[in-house]
């Protein structure tokens, strides 16, 4: 299975621009997943609710329609973020797309800063999509932090974690993704943006270096941080079924559920 990510740097409000960037670089390629970045069609500094008003789309939508052209030509399935409107709110979502159309939508659960002034919170649940012989699980930015979150899906059965993202803490996302692909012997397709979003006074840097790494941590491909970078690897998500550390340990064989408690902050109030 062909896997990739297309890393670069959407300009804010700009969506026939940067729908037309993502069409250009998979003119001459072919692969069967890529994931692109959060928000990608729209830019990220959102600085009013009229943003959200003005640039917000249902799914489906022109976005959608118009990848949904790329991946029924290219026989392939792309996740990608948006501003989703849906029912009166706004969610920083991102969606599965195959060539039959929208296959899934996840709203990302865990709003980083100013997210919370804009979006609301996000209603789905933490689910896995079977594409073609591989089981996906999608996560949008600062769920990265949350282990709860990616345990789950790699409960469920997940085999490849991807995860549209606009990282703007340096290093954090690369070295914490990559942790999180080895303690749940995932793969993991991290595509964050590059560039920075400047509105009204305020300035926000991206760190870029979208990366793709295996089960066992080993990165199989990254771009660096200023790059516009179109990336694919071939790999094997049957590998990611195997959670032995050693020959005597499993993983999720040998996790202690009697000891643990389903909800430690509750218990310590």
């Amino acid at each position: 299975m062909k896997i990739g990510f297309f890393q670069f740097a959407p300009e804010f409000s700009k969506r026939r621009e940067n729908l037309k960037a993502v069409a250009d670089a998979l003119t001459n390629v072919s692969l069967d997943l890529l994931v692109l970045p959060e928000l990608f069609n729209t830019g990220y500094l959102f600085t009013a609710k009229q943003d959200l008003i003005e640039l917000a789309e249902p799914v489906p939508g022109p976005t959608t329609l118009f990848l949904q052209q790329i991946t029924e030509r290219k026989q392939m399935f792309i996740v990608h973020g948006i501003a989703e409107r849906h029912q009166d709110k706004f969610y920083n979502s991102a969606v599965l797309l195959g060539p039959d159309g929208v296959r899934a939508v996840y709203r990302k659960a865990h709003l980083f800063l100013e997210e919370k002034l804009y979006f609301a919170p996000g209603d789905t649940p933490f689910k896995v999509h079977q594409i073609g012989n591989a089981k996906i699980g999608i996560l949008v930015c600062f769920d990265y932090w949350f282990t709860e979150a990616v345990r789950q899906l790699a409960l469920q059965g997940a085999q490849i974690i991807c995860h549209p993202s606009n990282l703007v803490l340096p290093g954090y996302g690369q070295q914490v993704t990559r942790v999180r692909a080895m303690e749940n012997r995932i793969f993991w397709a991290l595509c964050n943006r590059t560039g920075k979003d400047s509105r009204e006074g305020r300035e926000l840097n991206f760190t870029g270096e979208s990366q793709i790494v295996s089960p066992k941590g080993e990165i199989l491909a990254k771009a660096n941080q200023l790059e516009t970078s179109l990336q694919i690897v071939e790999i094997d998500p049957k590998a990611a079924d195997d959670k032995r550390i050693t020959p005597m340990n499993d993983l999720f064989k040998d996790r202690r559920t009697d000891l643990y408690q389903e909800d430690m902050h509750n218990e310590a109030q």
